[in-house]
């Protein structure tokens, strides 16, 4: 298998030594992996909607992902929690994010499911495959708690570089602040590079990582959390250039472009109907010239942070390939949200140099509805458009299958299962004198050889925005107070036909099973008023401060 243009890891900054050293690690590699033992590295992107690569149906040229689908799986139905801190606290825990303590964002709210932290009553995927022997490692956005103290030199890294939370791409971009290892680095210089874009430097420091962990003669679990393509949508001028004037095409024809891609690659059944263009989202043939403009030049900047993620997956997987391990390497992407409608239909153009580090973009709802075709809603909800991500699996010593789909319905709660199963871990029942809550997922692996995965249902809460899957009905509710909505996925995963009046019984079936889960789950109590303006006032506290 290829990657395009072969392309090396990235060493502008690790120098001529750095190389040479790391090359010889690759013979030692092969005698440290084995196919019943595999290395696992967990990609996550930030805010990227299900249709934004190539081999999902995106106009986007991304060749690694494409390779990545092209020589694994692509998963048809797999879930995130349609929000960044909830699925990164379900994905490192294999827990719902109430039930790890992280059911909001990272404010304590005073409820048991919304402490804003990591609890003290799950584990991660880290302190699990650490305790099997694994040296374990993470680059980019944490974003679980580093504010209560909970950080990932703190919850079983062995080897680290992150940021508390997000929001940045260069060293001069606002709120920058880097930590290697629990040391505070800050933003440019001594064991950092002067000059580093973000999405680069996570993989600069992830293959660094890999090394130390073959010097160890250890099998290693790199969990590589990407700020791409998250707001402010930030990327080098040569990327933003080589898409500027494709998106004036605009977002009617290329939701067509995109559908059409997604039926004939088979990941959408024909018989579900493209989601409409919201009420609120023009049609792109009633905008001025000038509009039209503005609104390419922002979709041509979140085009090159996804660009330029792609390539550097490209240099992880060549650095992967050069020390003889990536083919007993298990590698998951996927995305922790649908796309961001977030500032509006207008999206957000601000500053003298759109795209550099001090400007502050963002897609907006016009552009949102694109990346998440051809589903409803986005980033926060709980319809098809907020929690669908892609999923790619690829492990040549252990997938046999190249280049097919997977329509089993899976969750991240699903990522902790499946690495406690191939990486032959024991997933604790108390750990440093806590009691541990079971995880909730079922491994992927018999997905991996087309085989059913056996499960009572998968639930969701955000926001009051609420769901339930179970088989191919899906009871979803879009605010605490909206009605709630019932589905036949098998033929309507566009969700556009409410069945809820027709088939009472079975919707209130289905909302039965969700309000016993939120019981169980703690998103039930929801945090009384007086705990949200507590948890807004520090908020507001620490930004002015």
């Amino acid at each position: 298998m290829s990657f395009a243009n072969g392309l090396a890891p990235s060493c502008t900054w690790l120098g001529t030594l750095g190389l040479l050293i790391a090359f010889n690690f690759c013979a030692a590699a092969a005698d440290v992996q084995g196919p019943s033992r595999p290395n696992i590295i967990v990609i996550l992107v930030d805010d990227m909607g299900w249709s934004d690569i190539g081999c999902y149906g995106s106009e986007i040229p991304t060749p690694n992902l494409d390779a990545l689908a092209a020589g694994g799986l692509r998963f048809t139905q797999f879930y995130n929690t349609g929000r960044c801190c909830p699925t990164r606290a379900s994905l490192l825990t294999g827990l719902y994010p109430h039930q790890a303590g992280v059911g909001h964002m990272v404010e304590d709210r005073s409820a048991v499911g919304y402490r804003g932290r990591l609890n003290d009553s799950c584990v991660t995927m880290a302190e699990v495959l650490r305790g099997a022997g694994y040296f374990t490692a993470m680059t980019g956005k944490w974003h679980v708690g580093q504010n209560h103290g909970v950080t990932p030199w703190t919850r079983g890294f062995d080897a680290s570089l992150n940021a508390a939370a997000g929001g940045f791409y260069f060293p001069d971009s606002p709120r920058t602040e880097l930590f290697l290892n629990g040391e505070n680095v800050g933003r440019r210089g001594g064991r950092i590079p002067e000059d580093w874009y973000s999405t680069d430097l996570w993989t600069d420091f992830g293959i660094q990582f890999i090394d130390q962990a073959l010097t160890a003669k250890k099998p290693f679990f790199l969990y590589l959390a990407h700020n791409a393509p998250h707001f402010p949508l930030q990327a080098p001028d040569a990327d933003i250039a080589t898409f500027r004037g494709k998106y004036r095409v605009g977002w009617d024809q290329l939701r067509e472009q995109r559908y059409a891609k997604q039926k004939q690659m088979g990941l959408v059944n024909p018989d579900w109907a493209l989601s409409q263009r919201p009420p609120e989202v023009a049609a792109w043939n009633t905008l001025t010239p000038e509009a039209q403009d503005r609104f390419d030049r922002v979709m041509s900047i979140y085009a090159a942070c996804v660009s330029h993620m792609d390539q550097s997956i490209g240099r992880l997987a060549a650095a992967l390939r050069e020390r003889n391990v990536l083919d007993n390497t298990l590698v998951l992407f996927l995305s922790d949200n649908g796309g961001n409608a977030e500032s509006g239909p207008d999206g957000r153009l601000n500053g003298d140099h759109p795209g550099g580090p001090l400007s502050d973009v963002f897609c907006g709802q016009s552009w949102a509805t694109l990346e998440n075709t051809p589903w409803r809603l986005y980033k926060h909800f709980n319809h098809e458009g907020g929690i669908s991500t892609p999923l790619i699996a690829h492990w040549p010593k252990g997938i046999a299958a190249k280049g097919e789909l997977r329509q089993q319905p899976g969750h991240l709660i699903d990522v902790m299962a499946t690495v406690v199963d191939v990486g032959k871990a024991t997933y604790p029942t108390e750990y440093n004198g806590q009691q541990i809550q079971p995880m909730e997922g079922r491994s992927l692996r018999p997905a991996f050889a087309n085989e059913p995965i056996a499960r009572d249902g998968l639930f969701w809460e955000h926001e009051g925005n609420a769901a339930v899957r179970v088989g191919d009905w899906k009871l979803v509710r879009k605010g605490l107070n909206g009605p709630w909505e019932l589905y036949d996925l098998s033929k309507d995963r566009t969700e556009l036909h409410d069945l809820s009046a027709e088939l009472p019984d079975r919707a209130q079936e289905l909302q039965a099973k969700w309000c016993a889960w939120a019981e169980r789950a703690h998103v039930l109590p929801k945090p009384t008023a007086a705990g949200k303006q507590k948890a807004n006032a520090k908020k507001k506290q620490k930004k002015n401060e």
